[in-house]
C-alpha cells in the first residue's frame, strides 16, 4: 500500500514539473527550441521570412494535421531538413501543439 501511494505521489510530481516546465513555453516564439532551430528560417515572429520557411502563425499552417506538421518535422520536406536525431519527440509535440494553437 505505501509503494503504491509513494508512486502515485512520485508520478504525480513528475507531472507537475514536466507541466511546468512546457507552461513556461505558452508561445511557439516563446520556445528556446523554436528560437534556437526554427527562427533562422521562419523568422524571430514565425511570420515567414521572403526565400525562408514559410509562416508558422498563419490560417494554413494552424490548418494542416498534427500528424503532416510532426511529420515535416521529423523527416524534412523540400528545403526543410529533417530534426529526427536532433529533437525530441516531446520537443517535436510541443512544437506541433504550438503551431496548432497559433501562439
Amino acid at each position: 500500500m505505501k509503494s503504491s501511494l509513494l508512486f502515485i505521489v512520485c508520478f504525480g510530481l513528475l507531472a507537475a514539473g514536466t507541466a511546468a516546465a512546457q507552461s513556461s513555453n505558452k508561445t511557439l516564439t516563446d520556445n528556446p527550441v523554436y528560437q534556437n532551430t526554427c527562427a533562422k528560417c521562419h523568422g524571430k515572429t514565425a511570420e515567414g521570412r521572403f526565400m525562408g520557411g514559410p509562416s508558422l502563425v498563419s490560417t494554413d499552417a494552424r490548418a494542416m494535421s498534427a500528424d503532416d506538421l510532426r511529420n515535416i518535422i521529423t523527416n524534412g520536406k523540400h528545403r526543410m531538413p529533417k530534426y529526427a536525431g536532433k529533437l525530441k519527440p516531446e520537443e517535436i509535440d510541443t512544437l506541433v501543439t504550438q503551431i496548432k494553437s497559433g501562439k
